[in-house]
């Protein structure tokens, strides 16, 4: 009789965590418009690559196979001209 009261005590509990968190909606696919709001693209550059974890300068950049690559300084971005194979692997719009 106590198992019983054990197992129902425990559906009750799951299906009262369930219905708490209830379930988690779809994200709408990247890049995309949802009403009026452009859903961003999760693959935007944020960190330079050649100086692992720097914030990027949206001023200095390349245009690398079409997707713009940007970094910290204007020294990174003599170093990925200089051998881009380095460092595609390290930015998200390459992956």
């Amino acid at each position: 009789m106590k198992t019983l009261k054990t197992i129902i005590l425990m559906a009750l509990l799951a299906v009262l965590v369930v219905g708490l968190t209830g379930c988690k909606k779809k994200s709408e696919p990247v890049g995309t418009t949802v009403g009026q709001e452009v859903v961003a693209d999760v693959t935007e550059q944020k960190t330079c690559p050649i100086m692992d974890g720097n914030p990027i300068d949206k001023n200095i950049f390349v245009e690398y196979k079409g997707k713009k690559v940007y970094f910290c300084c204007a020294g990174c971005k003599e170093k990925f001209e200089a051998d881009p194979g380095k460092y595609v692997s390290k930015l998200p719009q390459f992956k």
